[in-house]
């Protein structure tokens, strides 16, 4: 019986090795896996490259990771936000690594490593300082730079429900990054809300087919969780 859902963050984050490359769903704090980010700082895996929309905020959740000095680099489109204190200390003392990417870009070099395309080229930062050092070619009379697709070793993502084989559905802008980071990593786990039964999904909902989702955690409130 294909049964994807595990009862501890212990459980879920099993695995996960230093030197790893982490995808973090969401889009600021809407549909970020807060509680599986925490339990990565109890796992204590280090030397991680982290994929994100943006660098964290405040002292908690990526912002903590990267305290912890558990982050080598960090992916991202928005580094600097409101409350991105600890990312510009250790940006600025030359601790951890920077790569920049155009929002668009991102979600598309993961979507084509989950798609297994190797590349592709995009008009994208053509011109400025985000192509220098990549291939460049000219289509249509207009210069591409070429990207190379964005693999994980690990995927963690919020979904607002689930079954045991790993189906989810997302709610409203929680979507945002989370379904293309399921198919971009070698292994995905998945925070969420519900749990439901077989067949309960209706089949249009299931925006991340079960094939791409290794583990599922449902979340509990209050002190027996942790």
């Amino acid at each position: 019986m294909i049964n994807k859902i595990v009862r501890s963050i212990a459980e879920a984050l099993d695995g996960v090795k230093d030197g790893s490359t982490v995808l973090m769903g969401g889009f600021g704090a809407v549909g970020q896996p807060d509680e599986l980010i925490e339990g990565l700082i109890e796992q204590g895996a280090k030397d991680l490259t982290v994929v994100a929309n943006n660098a964290g905020a405040g002292r908690v959740g990526l912002a903590k990771l990267m305290a912890e000095g558990r982050v080598r680099k960090i992916i991202c489109s928005f580094p600097r936000s409101a409350g991105s204190v600890v990312f510009e200390d250790l940006y600025r003392a030359g601790k951890l690594e920077l790569e920049i990417v155009p929002q668009g870009t991102l979600a598309e070099r993961m979507r084509a490593a989950g798609a297994g395309v190797a590349a592709f080229f995009t008009p994208t930062g053509a011109g400025t300082k985000l192509a220098q050092g990549k291939e460049v070619r000219v289509f249509d009379g207009r210069e591409h730079v070429m990207e190379y697709a964005l693999k994980g070793d690990v995927a963690l993502v919020e979904a607002w429900e689930a079954d045991r084989w790993g189906n989810l559905t997302y709610r409203e802008s929680g979507r945002n990054f989370n379904p293309v980071m399921a198919t971009a990593a070698a292994m995905t786990v998945a925070q969420v809300h519900h749990i439901r039964a077989l067949g309960e999904i209706a089949p249009d909902n299931v925006h991340t087919p079960g094939i791409f989702v290794n583990r599922v955690l449902q979340l509990r409130r209050g002190p027996e969780w942790y």
